[in-house]
């Protein structure tokens, strides 16, 4: 039967396809102006380190950022495979208000996972998507230097300098950093950080034109059990309020400290987005819409 339609030729759906990919490029273009030249750092950690498309999908999206002019840092986090490796050792992991508790064998557990194992493997696997990238822990060139939080907390860090000549040094050489979130103490020590307060404290210290945490949900929910009540924008001042309500998770709260800590100190915005989404980084910088929950200052209209 002859429906009038030719055969579809498969040269003409090439070129569509192709013609797609252009449009979404140049959709891009507003994007890739404003924003190239600025540095991003990015928190990665949740699922994300994890499941293997999702590793895969983050490389080419900082690669990608890395290849139009943008300047990713990443800061890692490394909560479960630190914990995996305590329990391999026979220690059980604590917390308080979402920071490890780290006594002395801690201190040499998380060390040892973050500055061994995890941190050379995400350069690698940037490396392998074709932006060149150099592992670095905040011990180097005394990048995070820190005081203990609370005597309770044992050897986890309240950063109290951060020395950035490390980081923009190998920006101008152009490499892209890749930093493990430990501290030197003023006492000589090795101090935990929370990797969240870290991505702040230096965001706001390379004068970031965005902060970015990757995580397991979807944003910042006013409900946590509501998933109809995500926040999609929000001020500095709202996040305090938030926070001073008492209605947000213990493992919420380092990044929403460190949002208001990074945007008062000049980064022009901050997100939280669900790292499970295959190349949310572009979904965030490269649309209109964004992802997540977007954090700045003052109101967007």
């Amino acid at each position: 039967m002859n429906t009038g339609h030719t055969t579809p030729n498969p040269k003409k759906s090439r070129i569509a396809r192709g013609m797609g990919k252009a449009s979404i490029f140049s959709e891009a273009l507003p994007f890739i102006r404003k924003f190239r030249g600025t540095t991003v750092v990015v928190k990665y950690g949740g699922s994300a380190m994890v499941d293997e498309s999702t590793r895969e999908s983050f490389a080419d999206d900082v690669a990608m950022l890395h290849y139009v002019g943008i300047n990713p840092i990443i800061i890692h986090g490394g909560g479960p495979h630190i914990s995996a490796a305590m329990g391999q050792r026979g220690i059980e992991p604590q917390f308080h208000e979402g920071l490890r508790i780290t006594d002395e064998e801690t201190i040499r557990v998380v060390q040892s996972t973050l500055v061994g194992e995890i941190n050379p493997d995400i350069v690698r696997l940037v490396n392998n998507h074709g932006a060149v990238a150099a592992g670095v822990s905040g011990l180097d060139a005394n990048l995070f230097v820190a005081e203990p939080y609370d005597k309770r907390l044992g050897f986890v860090g309240r950063i109290l300098e951060v020395n950035v000549g490390i980081v923009e040094g190998l920006q101008a050489q152009g490499f892209l950093p890749v930093i493990a979130p430990i501290a030197r103490g003023n006492d000589g020590k090795t101090y935990n950080l929370n990797a969240d307060t870290a991505a702040g404290a230096l965001a706001a210290a390379v004068g970031a034109s965005k902060l970015i945490f990757l995580t397991d949900v979807e944003g910042l929910y006013r409900d946590l059990g509501d998933h109809n009540s995500l926040i999609s924008r929000a001020t500095t001042h709202e996040l305090e309020e938030l926070i001073d309500s008492g209605s947000i998770s213990a493992g919420m709260l380092p990044k929403l400290r460190a949002c208001v800590e990074a945007v008062d100190g000049g980064v022009r915005q901050a997100h939280i987005l669900d790292g499970r989404i295959q190349h949310s980084l572009l979904l965030e910088v490269f649309t209109p819409e964004g992802i997540g929950t977007m954090i700045t200052r003052e109101p967007v209209v």
